[in-house]
């Protein structure tokens, strides 16, 4: 009867409770149960059990789902048992296709109707882990009181879904307890193995084409983060799974539908099969075609096409060569200025740091290079032999980055000892540990992240013995923390906890050895292959282009620009039409003395406009372009009016 005062007086009257006793999700669901199922909490009519044959119907449909949740259901239970849980899948209706029980809870779990062909969905048992995921979709903890039906209020339910490859719901995977604490490590594990689920079903159902599995860090490729599209011989995308969605930044699987590989990133299907051409072992990296971003790829085969991929390769030559992956760790900090004033300060700042317990942060645009430069550092101070370990808090789900970082101890459950995976900070032990987009990470953490920093120790989720870390802390971010911490959204202990030593890498705009780094990364682009030069008039309109999207931006265009030309040079045409667009030095370097004066003098008026857009110039750094953009002209007419004006492009430039 208490249980279902309390349920009513929410319904009735919920700002006169504190929500987050029991969260505005299970709020929302007992309203669904009074209004919309017309369920009575104190109800005890018996659980909906289908008979043999109906289960059948049920679960034919979903028997190659099942053959694959099988295998990941019996890591999930190896990693609870001894803890009293029993873990469950459902349809997207609610009904239990398959049951794997500790033998402490089975016959608890029997009298509570937690059996195959069972149905758990909201509309006949309430607010529950397994119904209630599958109307709201997401991984869902649902303890005890949280229960609408009193009957089910002793129950702990950990759920998470699992999608098909349009985003429809397929199933839910649950683990249900008697529990007396909520926790949350539980429904971590949950809904790793969903996910883990859900890809490899993806994966089964388009085996019959190519499949690309991508991420911006090569080792998570074959991992429940891995992203994965499916790809035709022609190299259009037939479906993705949600991890590619994320990292890609799109919100729903039709997003993609009709692109082209090539709308993606930086390669044709032809281009990428001839890359893997030491068969689909070996990542290889990818740019993004619109931003620019970095990531690690594999070709996967059909089935059965495997010999036959493999023979075909021989005779193919890749496109375009990087370097391997690991190549980048060795670069050293003298590689990473050649001139600029600023770029020599932080290069110097970071020496002198060097082998003390001082942590870096990195503040730049996107693009300017802040995780080649903590490579640097690593390499300079361990000369590569220690680890170094990057993770980019903002490409990881909020849901697992917990579980990515601090690892989990299967040790912590009876019976789970194989199955513990260490996390990104016990990984770097010894060596370096660089957080990317700190900015990003979930308040939450914060707090914990604090806590290893200030005691050096780690306690992986469900564990509780600490384990001791040396690690060098790099951290980076293009946000503004301390507007960041002025809002609230990130801590101000551990702003200054981080706060070691700040250097900020400048835009590719403003950097003054802009002609020596576009020379080098060419260099590096070209590696063991002929070496290929800029023709004057292409390095004058690479010199000049703004870069958005700075030093990665530039390594893209370069690497693209090698695949075009033909000759021993780059020459204009080989470069994006963006670029192509710069005019020519004759239009640059206008004819007169170097301090500007003509023999014909100017008006007050044409003195004022000079004056006006000397200002602009100085203010953007003698960038035309950003300078035409604040005089809300084009280009091309700032150029003419500086000729006419007698302004002459600052040789610094």
């Amino acid at each position: 009867m208490e249980h279902a005062r309390i349920v009513n007086a929410v319904i009735e009257s919920p700002g006169d409770m504190d929500v987050t006793q029991v969260g505005p999700a299970i709020v929302q669901s007992w309203n669904r149960c009074v209004r919309e199922f017309g369920l009575d909490p104190v109800r005890d009519e018996p659980v909906i059990i289908l008979d043999s044959r109906e289960l059948k119907d049920r679960q034919e449909p979903l028997e190659s789902l099942r053959a694959i949740a099988q295998g990941e259901m019996a890591t999930l239970y190896q990693q609870l048992s001894g803890s009293g849980f029993s873990v469950l899948l459902t349809d997207q209706e609610g009904v239990v296709l398959d049951y794997l029980g500790d033998p402490s809870f089975s016959e608890a779990a029997r009298r509570c109707g937690m059996v195959e062909g069972a149905l758990w969905s909201e509309q006949y048992q309430g607010t529950n882990g397994m119904g209630t995921c599958a109307i709201e979709k997401r991984p869902l903890l649902v303890h005890h009181h949280e229960h609408f039906l009193a009957r089910n209020i002793g129950l702990t339910c950990s759920s998470a879904p699992i999608f098909d490859h349009e985003g429809g719901l397929l199933a839910v995977l649950d683990a249900s307890s008697f529990s007396r604490q909520a926790q949350q490590h539980t429904l971590v594990l949950v809904n790793m193995s969903a996910q883990m689920i859900e890809n490899r079903a993806f994966l089964c159902r388009f085996r019959d084409h190519y499949a690309l599995r991508f991420h911006s860090r090569p080792e998570f490729i074959g991992t429940l983060w891995e992203g994965a599209l499916a790809l035709n011989e022609e190299g259009r995308i037939l479906a993705a799974n949600r991890s590619a969605l994320f990292q890609l930044g799109y919100k729903k699987p039709a997003d993609l539908a009709g692109f082209q590989l090539r709308d993606l990133f930086n390669t044709g299907m032809e281009a990428l099969l001839g890359r893997n051409n030491q068969g689909w072992l070996n990542p290889v990296a990818l740019y993004e075609a619109k931003r620019g971003n970095r990531f690690f790829g594999l070709v996967q085969p059909p089935e059965g096409r495997a010999a036959v991929l493999s023979s075909g390769r021989a005779s193919r030559q890749p496109v375009i060569e990087n370097p391997p992956a690991g190549d980048e760790k060795f670069i050293r900090l003298s590689e990473l200025q050649f001139g600029d004033q600023t770029m020599e300060h932080n290069v110097h700042c970071a020496r002198r740091v060097l082998g003390r317990d001082i942590p870096i942060l990195l503040l730049g645009e996107t693009g300017t290079g802040k995780e080649v430069f903590a490579q640097g550092v690593h390499q300079e101070q361990t000369g590569g032999k220690r680890p170094f370990v990057a993770v980019n808090c903002a490409s990881i789900p909020e849901t697992l980055i917990e579980s990515e970082l601090f690892g989990y101890k299967s040790g912590a459950f009876t019976g789970a000892n194989r199955e513990g995976r260490r996390g990104k900070i016990l990984q770097a032990n010894g060596g370096t540990l660089f957080l990317d987009e700190i900015g990003d990470m979930p308040v939450m953490l914060q707090a914990r992240l604090l806590r290893v920093l200030e005691e050096r120790e780690v306690i992986p989720l469900g564990g509780e013995i600490p384990v001791k870390v040396d690690i060098k802390l790099i951290s980076a971010t293009h946000r503004d923390l301390k507007e960041l911490v002025a809002e609230g959204r990130f801590r101000e202990d551990l702003y200054y906890r981080l706060q070691g030593i700040t250097l900020n890498l400048p835009p590719l705009r403003d950097r003054r050895d802009k002609r020596e780094l576009i020379n080098h990364i060419l260099r590096l682009e070209c590696a063991d292959q002929q070496q290929i030069d800029l023709s004057k008039g292409a390095m004058r309109q690479l010199e000049a282009y703004a870069w958005p999207g700075n030093i990665r931006q530039l390594r893209n265009v370069l690497r693209t620009a090698l695949a075009l030309c033909d000759g021993p040079e780059i020459t204009i045409y080989d470069l994006p039409q963006e670029i192509c667009t710069q005019p020519h030095q004759a239009e640059t370097e206008p004819e007169g003395s170097p301090d500007g004066s003509t023999a014909v003098p100017l008006s007050a008026l044409e003195m004022a406009e000079r004056e006006t857009i000397l200002l602009n110039l100085e203010k953007s750094r003698w960038n035309v372009t950003l300078a035409a953009r604040n005089l809300k002209i084009s280009r091309n007419t700032l150029y003419r009016k500086m000729n006419n004006l007698h302004i002459r492009i600052n040789k610094e430039e």
